[in-house]
């Protein structure tokens, strides 16, 4: 009778562990205490990494103010807004997910950090769309070509880093497999249609009415293409491209946290399914939450800076 009793209790609990994971050299509350350092040495060293970028334009904006004014009405203001508001949210359930771990709700965590990861992706797929009508005027490291061909090798890269962590963790292996490889399929098949694709956000969002929309089409849609190419002098446009390699270097680095970021809370939601958190161990959604904090935090400042300042 009794080992029928906790037979159910088991079933009904799904932990794997109780309490920290053992660490030999060290106790729990030491073990808690170096991971925050750690993660806090390592966003340090984020932040002197995207502080040499700032660095860099703000020394070639004051070089090629004019050129860089003009390059950058070519981005839309409203799709970085946009984004800001969804990171910005985002950070918020990321905090909400913290402290449902610190109370052992996993429940909630799960159902926060779930909603995250859905803004990171509603980020990445506005980021797309935004880089995508850069390429389609000429504005993209070689091309729409090579647009289409990244966003199939990324697909890649996202799916293989989702199996590679479920099965690491035996999270419902068979099913993100399945995922993935339709992931991979889907964008083989339309990768060369999108870089075709005509989509412009501004026209769905009514700022201004139709003549201020007019205005934004006719000051930021210059296509790039056959300038860049029929220009023998490098020194031609040499502002205009400074400015839009930083932009894609800058936003192409802080897409490229995003993902790894996301990937981070996936682990996390893994964990939560297990109901492995509680009052005395909470640390990865805490690390996990602290790296999507500087994700966000490096994009308020991206955000006026590439999109509002010129």
């Amino acid at each position: 009778m009794e080992n029928t009793k906790d037979k159910d209790m088991s079933s009904e609990n799904k932990t794997i562990e109780t309490g920290p994971p053992h660490v030999h050299h060290m106790d729990a509350k030491t073990a808690y205490q170096s991971a925050k350092l750690g993660m806090w040495l390592f966003l340090a060293t984020e932040i002197l990494l995207f502080g040499g970028l700032f660095t860099a334009f703000a020394i070639y904006r004051y070089l090629y103010l004019e050129e860089f004014t003009q390059a950058a009405m070519n981005l839309d203001w409203r799709m970085g807004a946009i984004n800001t508001a969804i990171l910005i949210f985002s950070s918020f359930t990321a905090a909400i997910a913290v402290d449902a771990a610190q109370h052992g709700d996993n429940k909630r965590v799960r159902k926060n950090v779930l909603i995250t990861l859905i803004c990171g992706v509603g980020f990445l797929v506005i980021k797309f769309f935004e880089y995508k009508g850069k390429a389609h005027h000429g504005i993209f490291p070689g091309g729409a070509e090579n647009f289409s061909l990244i966003i199939f090798l990324g697909a890649i890269l996202i799916a293989g880093a989702a199996f590679t962590i479920a099965a690491c963790h035996k999270y419902k292996v068979k099913l993100v497999g399945v995922c993935s490889v339709l992931l991979v399929v889907a964008f083989y098949f339309i990768s060369d249609s999108l870089s075709h694709m005509e989509f412009d956000l501004a026209t769905l969002i009514p700022f201004g009415g139709k003549e201020a929309l007019d205005v934004h089409h006719a000051v930021s849609t210059v296509d790039y293409s056959e300038i860049f190419k029929k220009s023998d002098d490098y020194s031609a446009f040499f502002g205009h491209r400074v400015f839009f390699g930083l932009y894609y270097c800058m936003t192409g680095l802080h897409a490229l946290h995003v993902i790894l970021g996301m990937g981070l809370l996936f682990w996390v939601f893994i964990k939560a399914e297990t109901n492995r958190f509680s009052t005395d161990y909470y640390t990865p959604v805490e690390v996990g939450a602290l790296y999507w904090h500087l994700v966000d935090l490096i994009w308020i400042y991206l955000f006026p800076l590439l999109y509002l300042v010129a």
